[in-house]
């Protein structure tokens, strides 16, 4: 079948290489029961891509459920997709199918995979494996035959090496995968979109489709996106229906699009040993090699300070910084020579050796940290915790099993 048949089908817009890659992929192994995983960020419209395999696989007459993972929560998700006996746990009344159970033949898409607790993980390799599952509060082995096309927005290779995905269920999933590119990477195809969102907010207000000036064009092209289509399609709603004027210029353009495009975050500094932020996966990371470094720089000045109050007379010998940052900090500190003398008494233990304490830097080890102090402020109360560290409840149980912390 022709690309352009199945955007017409599907309601795909746009013609750029990583798109037509991604779609090229889908439609070849549509017609397997190969495992597929979806890579791409939030709102680049993955679940489209599972219907496209599904609808032209042998599967097509057989159901087909799209299943988010990261909206359930963790007490019940097992329950949700392998089904419970009746008494299995408090709540449970009756016997109840699950999803792997009732979409038999079918295929199931599991969106935010990597939400999937550690658990769940283990049954669903199994399903994976073997066809087999139990029911929550059975022993009773029972067969399946699922497709499974799974979907995440994050890189779960680097979850697995951090143990919050299993190694084995990654490489199983990822059979086939998929990468969907991202809006900004796309280019070429935000003005299409566009017009084709304005095109029908028009017709279902009952208005004129706006327009866009070349300066409102750039404007909307060089955005970052980082909603991708979905925030693409907010924005052509936004202007359908709050623009006066039909004509739409830069300026204008920019008074729908948020701040956030650009980004607040230091630059990280060019130089030999320097890390560029693409080397890093998140945000979060970057701000704890900035961290790291500002403690690496005030180990070493407070190695010298202490060397100059033991040792004087090197006071002369001291280098001379031509960094522009330490120059406009020391503008701002008195130096040295106008302080007042430091009369420090003569015990040999009265100074003492200055040393680099090797901290650890393991962002699971922070995590875990901060989450045992949130609980010690709020008195292990889970709900005041989870909000003090901007995480969900369902989330802070999580990581309290996977740190094994005792509340």
């Amino acid at each position: 079948m022709e690309l352009q048949t199945i955007k017409n089908r599907f309601g795909i817009i746009g013609n750029s290489p990583g798109l037509n890659h991604a779609l090229h992929v889908a439609v070849q192994v549509a017609n397997t029961d190969l495992s597929v995983l979806i890579n791409g960020e939030s709102g680049v419209g993955k679940e489209v891509f599972s219907q496209i395999i599904h609808a032209l696989s042998a599967r097509k007459h057989n159901p087909f459920i799209a299943v988010n993972c990261g909206a359930i929560p963790e007490g019940t998700i097992d329950s949700e997709l392998f089904g419970h006996e009746k008494g299995s746990f408090t709540g449970a009344v009756d016997s109840r199918k699950g999803y792997f159970e009732t979409v038999n033949g079918g295929t199931i898409f599991l969106d935010e995979i990597g939400e999937l607790p550690l658990g769940t993980q283990a049954r669903l390799l199994r399903v994976l494996e073997a066809g087999e599952y139990i029911r929550v509060g059975s022993s009773k082995v029972q067969k399946t035959d699922v497709r499974v096309i799974a979907a995440t927005n994050k890189e779960l290779i680097e979850h697995t090496q951090t143990h919050r995905f299993r190694e084995d269920l990654y490489y199983r999933l990822n059979t086939v995968p998929i990468r969907v590119p991202a809006l900004r990477d796309r280019k070429e195809d935000i003005y299409l979109l566009f017009r084709k969102f304005v095109t029908d907010f028009s017709d279902r207000y009952k208005g004129t489709p706006v327009q866009l000036d070349e300066g409102a064009k750039d404007v909307l092209i060089n955005y970052s996106w980082p909603g991708n289509v979905r925030e693409l399609k907010n924005i052509a709603e936004q202007i359908s229906v709050l623009s006066q004027d039909k004509m739409i210029n830069a300026n204008a353009m920019k008074n729908f699009l948020p701040e956030h495009n650009y980004s607040r975050l230091p630059v990280l500094a060019g130089g030999a040993g320097s890390v560029s932020q693409s080397e890093f996966a998140t945000e979060r990371d970057i701000l704890y090699k900035l961290f790291f470094d500002m403690k690496k720089d005030v180990n070493e000045l407070k190695k010298m300070f202490f060397d100059l109050l033991q040792h004087p007379e090197m006071a002369q010998h001291a280098p001379v910084y031509n960094d522009p940052q330490f120059n406009e900090l020391n503008n701002n500190v008195p130096a040295l020579s106008q302080t007042k003398p430091v009369f420090l008494p003569h015990h040999n233990d009265a100074i003492h050796q200055h040393e680099d304490v090797e901290e650890s830097l393991s962002i699971m080890d922070k995590e875990k940290e901060l989450i045992i102090k949130a609980l010690k402020k709020h008195k292990g109360k889970r709900k005041d915790a989870s909000l003090d560290l901007g995480i969900s409840e369902r989330t802070l149980y999580r990581k309290l099993k996977e740190y094994d912390i005792e509340e």
